[in-house]
């Protein structure tokens, strides 16, 4: 099969399962692309497609977006970042993967057979979920799960778990692909793999967005947990 389908069947799926779920573009897109292209490739290619899809997702849900509920996250994430590349120098990589997925996986299975009291939890431990995103993001280059986490344990609708996320992704998703930038990471060929793909990333992010508009609360719950769990399983199999 031709490289160029494949990789519009790849993000054409990568945008499904973000548009759907709010997350997981990089997480089917990062190890499917790195099969039959080169990991110094794919690496600001996913940063491209996590970006364009966080501004098409942001652009449907801009309405329910509440500047408050980032300011924590944010707040906690960039003294959080100097501290996970200081684990990052000090502890092995891989056992910082084994940890990050034991506790996602673990932490998934129990929310997903445990009774959900849905009373959520204090905004005020965004500083902290910030924080430990910021850890991850320097140590791992994973701000995602703590941010991912953090949104599953409030009791706030759909529409605000999702779009919160995307307020999240725009920011750290500029910063990324602003260094690939500077540093030559992202260059011409990997723009033309970007721009070729962009019609079946846009089909598969409205494509997901239009099941998601049919999804219940509970069933988005569901789904999230889902891919948490899928996201942790990631992490230990990068480990390995």
């Amino acid at each position: 099969m031709p490289t160029y389908l494949l990789l519009c069947l790849v993000v054409f799926f990568a945008g499904f399962i973000h548009g759907l779920s709010g997350f997981g573009s990089i997480l089917l897109s990062l190890p499917l692309l790195a099969i039959f292209l080169d990991i110094k490739v794919v690496i600001p290619l996913v940063a491209l497609y996590g970006l364009a899809i966080t501004i098409l997702l942001l652009l449907q849900l801009w309405r329910h977006l509440a500047l408050t509920k980032l300011y924590p996250l944010l707040a906690g994430a960039f003294p959080g970042v100097p501290v996970g590349v200081f684990f990052l120098k000090t502890l092995d990589r891989a056992t910082i993967q084994w940890i990050l997925g034991i506790i996602l996986v673990t932490y998934s299975l129990y929310a997903l057979f445990s009774p959900s009291t849905r009373q959520g939890i204090k905004e005020r431990w965004g500083y902290l979920f910030g924080f430990l995103a910021g850890c991850l993001g320097g140590a791992l280059s994973a701000t995602g799960p703590a941010v991912i986490v953090y949104s599953a344990l409030q009791a706030w609708d759909k529409d605000k778990i999702k779009v919160t996320l995307q307020g999240f992704f725009l920011i750290s998703g500029i910063i990324v692909v602003f260094f690939h930038a500077v540093n030559g990471l992202t260059t011409l060929p990997i723009l033309k793999l970007f721009f070729v793909s962009v019609p079946a990333m846009i089909l598969g992010t409205y494509t997901g967005s239009f099941l998601y508009a049919k999804v219940g609360e509970q069933d988005y719950r569901r789904i999230i947990l889902l891919l948490i769990a899928l996201l942790g399983a990631f992490q230990i199999y990068r480990a390995l």
